[in-house]
């Protein structure tokens, strides 16, 4: 009679090795750079960095808010399409619904990008 347990020691045993292993490893690599590494900061390197020259201003200023409306399309867009992966390893198993699906998210996504265009929210201005 074969008995059925939740804890199936070996897998768990596996897992716990491979986590304590990495977790060693990176530890060994990151303490070995920490010492090997020339520890030798000098007044350049330390200097804070704004594409090759010094900074003239506060890093507080306010943005333009087209800054924001392009950095919130990307991650939307960004995201809609990550969304297009699974659904393509996915496919054999869904079939025409899943197909139809898709296609369906597709065109509401182009719509999305065609009603930004028009507005003018991609313009550089």
């Amino acid at each position: 009679m074969y008995h059925f347990s939740l804890l199936d020691y070996t897998t768990y045993s596996t897992i716990f090795i491979s986590i304590t292993l990495g977790l060693l490893i990176s530890a060994v690599v990151l303490g070995l750079s920490y010492f090997i590494a020339i520890q030798a900061p000098d007044p350049e390197k330390t200097s804070a960095y704004e594409c090759g020259f010094e900074p003239f201003e506060d890093a507080r200023n306010r943005f333009d808010v087209r800054f924001y409306i392009v950095a919130i399309l990307f991650i939307i867009f960004d995201l809609e399409v990550a969304f297009l992966f699974p659904w393509a390893a996915t496919i054999t198993f869904t079939g025409a619904f899943g197909y139809i699906i898709a296609i369906i998210f597709l065109l509401i996504l182009t719509i999305g990008f065609i009603y930004e265009v028009v507005k003018g929210a991609l313009n550089p201005q």
